[in-house]
């Protein structure tokens, strides 16, 4: 295979990506050309702030192709449209034969909750001082455990146990909370999420981990439960403050995460008609937010 390198302003990064789409291209990926330098730019589009651009002020388009003959093909395309001022053809590129899936694994290690628990994919052996592990590899559904969030919801667990206990992982993505609330003694844990390849892939994940829960759409949440746990991101959680307080029995615990620190106080006064809540652990600008109800 070979690739197409192009230098494009940032408003001509849509219009380039899309011929490149249209000219057959593999696949097509943007970077800040000034990445590693002063100039390099941010774009997170964090919760609360602006959406991010399509791409940088200086953008790296990369496009893959077939073989040389259809790259250089498409470099011509391109020069010849207007929309093309301003943007520059870097060069085409062979792309070297890689192992792919070694090149991907080589990538996940695995993650530290606490001294004695860990979440490690299946193609590495778990680390000799590990006596609790998820056995856990990357797929579609969010949750992998090397994120801030899902690494203090699952220290969370492991640290408060949750032994005997009815637990709601609502937006379950990969199933990671609800299997750490089952490898640290919850009875029964419905585990949902609105994406049906998250359910799925929680189902097969809890197979792999021999662990047993119920996993569905969010309608499978039923009753009241000791812990409702809830990893998602600040502004849907603001919404779904009535719903998942009324998930939680007396004396029950709420663990809230997909939050960034100076969102603290929206979310306190969005819980407060229902629970108080508290920062109980940060991380790399993320917190965990807990109350007993």
């Amino acid at each position: 295979m070979f690739e197409l390198r192009l230098l494009v302003p940032e408003d001509g990064v849509e219009n380039v990506s899309d011929a490149l789409d249209a000219l057959d291209a593999l696949s097509v990926s943007v970077e800040d050309a000034d990445a590693q330098t002063d100039a390099e730019q941010a774009l997170f589009g964090e919760p609360g702030m602006p959406p991010p651009k399509d791409g940088w002020l200086r953008s790296r388009v990369i496009a893959l192709f077939l073989n040389e003959a259809a790259a250089r093909e498409a470099a011509a395309v391109l020069e010849l449209q207007d929309f093309f001022e301003g943007c520059s053809i870097l060069g085409v590129a062979d792309v070297p034969e890689q192992d792919w899936v070694r090149l991907t694994q080589s990538q996940f290690a695995p993650v530290e909750i606490t001294p004695t628990f860990w979440i490690v994919p299946t193609w590495h052996e778990p680390p000799a001082q590990a006596k609790q592990v998820i056995r856990l590899d990357p797929g579609l559904a969010f949750g992998t455990g090397t994120h801030p969030t899902t690494r203090m919801c699952l220290r969370w667990i492991a640290v408060h146990g949750l032994a005997g206990q009815r637990v709601l992982d609502y937006g379950c993505g990969s199933g990671i909370l609800a299997i750490g609330a089952a490898k640290f003694g919850a009875a029964r844990i419905d585990a949902v999420d609105i994406d049906e390849s998250a359910v799925e892939s929680t189902r097969l994940n809890a197979e792999a981990n021999a662990v047993q829960l119920n996993a569905g759409l969010p309608d499978t949440a039923e009753g009241r439960y000791q812990t409702v746990l809830a990893n998602i991101l600040a502004t849907p959680l603001k919404l779904l403050a009535p719903l998942l307080c009324s998930h939680i029995a007396p004396g029950g615990s709420l663990v809230l995460a997909g939050i960034l620190e100076r969102q603290a106080e929206e979310l306190k006064e969005a819980y407060a008609p229902y629970a108080r809540l508290q920062v109980s652990d940060s991380e790399d600008g993320w917190i965990l937010m807990t109350a007993t109800v």
